[in-house]
């Protein structure tokens, strides 16, 4: 991507976050967009980044309801363990069958649990002035959202990497099989997390553990840019 198209379509998120800090009325919401975001040509390297994935009762952010948020800060070289995160969420939304079978977290667990609106501002702390990155940044981003517009009113935003996106880049399109060889059984690369992982040689890991996936989407980004970027990539040509 030339710097000028990078430039037209990267959104200007100091701009945003300077504008919702003057606009936001809640004060959890108000401290996270003090706190800023980078601007749009520092390197990746020098962006402080955090892993993040959310699990869910479901797919829609209208019907469903978070269960469960695992958090991961993390650089190019390396995983701050002993900064990760795991929370339990009472969720606004039933438990399905479905939903206890893929995630293992119960009714007793989340009887006990905090709802979104307790943990927002533990949440946003350790969000701020950090670019988070996610696999499939509709789930992340729609349903956090969603559930701050839920309990306080107000829409909640922020810049992520999506490491879907960027298997999305390279393996749509040309990269993928025409129709002819689809009828011949020739499949489309998949671009879920645990198939992207694999064309990197890391390890298969449990899905559907919220810290668990975190952990591997932060792997996924290094291995992505260890292979297809260089560290000083501008992170306006990556986030969304």
């Amino acid at each position: 991507m030339s710097k000028a198209a990078a430039l037209a379509n990267s959104p200007d998120w100091q701009s945003i976050f300077n504008n919702l800090a003057n606009t936001a009325k809640d004060e959890r919401l108000v401290r996270f967009y003090q706190a800023g975001a980078v601007a749009a040509d520092t390197p990746l390297s020098d962006v402080e980044l955090i892993a993040m994935d959310i699990e869910t009762t479901g797919l829609d952010p209208d019907r469903n309801a978070i269960v469960s948020i695992g958090l991961a800060p993390f650089s190019l070289d390396r995983i701050r363990c002993a900064q990760t995160s795991y929370h339990v969420v009472k969720p606004i939304a039933e438990l399905t069958s479905k939903s206890v079978t893929l995630h293992r977290i119960t009714h007793s667990e989340i009887s006990e649990a905090p709802g979104l609106d307790e943990l927002l501002g533990t949440l946003l702390e350790s969000l701020a002035g950090k670019v988070v990155v996610v696999h499939y940044r509709n789930i992340e981003r729609g349903f956090l959202s969603e559930a701050v517009r839920y309990f306080i009113g107000e829409q909640l935003h922020f810049p992520v990497i999506d490491t879907m996106e960027l298997e999305a880049r390279l393996y749509r399109g040309a990269n993928q099989p025409g129709w002819f060889a689809r009828l011949r059984g020739i499949k489309p690369t998949s671009i879920r997390l645990a198939d992207s992982r694999l064309r990197y040689g890391l390890p298969h890991y449990q899905a559907h553990h919220a810290l668990v996936d975190a952990l591997a989407t932060a792997e996924l980004l290094q291995a992505q840019v260890a292979t297809h970027y260089h560290p000083a990539i501008a992170i306006r040509d990556l986030w969304n």
